[in-house]
């Protein structure tokens, strides 16, 4: 009974995760599929080049709000701690790789967030301090993203104390830094667009979520 149950969580939250709200808004606003056009990523910061900033926004919070939903979820329903942060995996996978999309989907970056804060708000925090900081310090969206990647599991294992967890927390941030490596060879090459910069084509190419 209780594999049924948490197997039926790990479907739900995966499903909760795949709804794309890129394409969801895109579509509310009348606006063209965002895998059509800019970096050809589901994400708001695509939805953004439309022009629609209300369309971004709301991309924004939905993808934030379903994974920060998953894991409320899982923990009103009486779930132990690990498998709430599994069901929160489980919808960070379902964005990365949709269901909806044939498996493919956004970089994660809003529905990773959503999770952290579901699990505990302070590594929420701590990670988007640390994304502010490196934005306005070196104006690179993708950098600032990939350091709040890092700083996720080291806050994890501090407020949990929970080594199972915190690798829950990491594999999620593995796979977020995997889903940027475009963004890091550009970073690497000194090619990468920043925050409020004009971008070359092969810039805007596939920059940001």
């Amino acid at each position: 009974m209780a594999f049924i149950s948490h197997a039926l969580l790990f479907i739900g939250a995966y499903l909760i995760g795949s709804i794309p709200f890129a394409i969801v808004s895109s579509r509310v606003f009348g606006l063209s599929d965002p895998r059509s056009y800019g970096s050809g990523n589901p994400g708001a910061t695509n939805v953004l080049r439309s022009g629609n900033k209300t369309a971004a926004a709301l991309t924004l919070v939905g993808d934030c709000l379903k994974g920060w939903l998953v894991v409320w979820i899982a923990g009103a329903l009486g779930f132990n701690p690990v498998a709430v942060a599994l069901a929160g995996l489980a919808a960070f996978i379902g964005h990365v790789f949709s269901v909806f999309l044939r498996f493919k989907g956004g970089k994660g970056v809003a529905t990773a967030l959503g999770v952290i804060a579901g699990i505990d708000i302070r590594i929420a925090l701590a990670s988007l301090s640390a994304w502010l900081l490196v934005v306005l310090i070196s104006r690179y969206s993708s950098a600032a993203a990939l350091t709040a990647a890092v700083v996720a599991p080291v806050v994890t294992f501090f407020v949990s104390g929970s080594v199972t967890i915190t690798l829950i927390v990491l594999i999620l941030s593995t796979i977020l830094i995997w889903r940027h490596a475009a963004n890091i060879r550009r970073l690497l090459d000194g090619t990468e667009g920043k925050v409020g910069g004009r971008k070359k084509p092969e810039q805007a190419a596939d920059s940001g979520e």
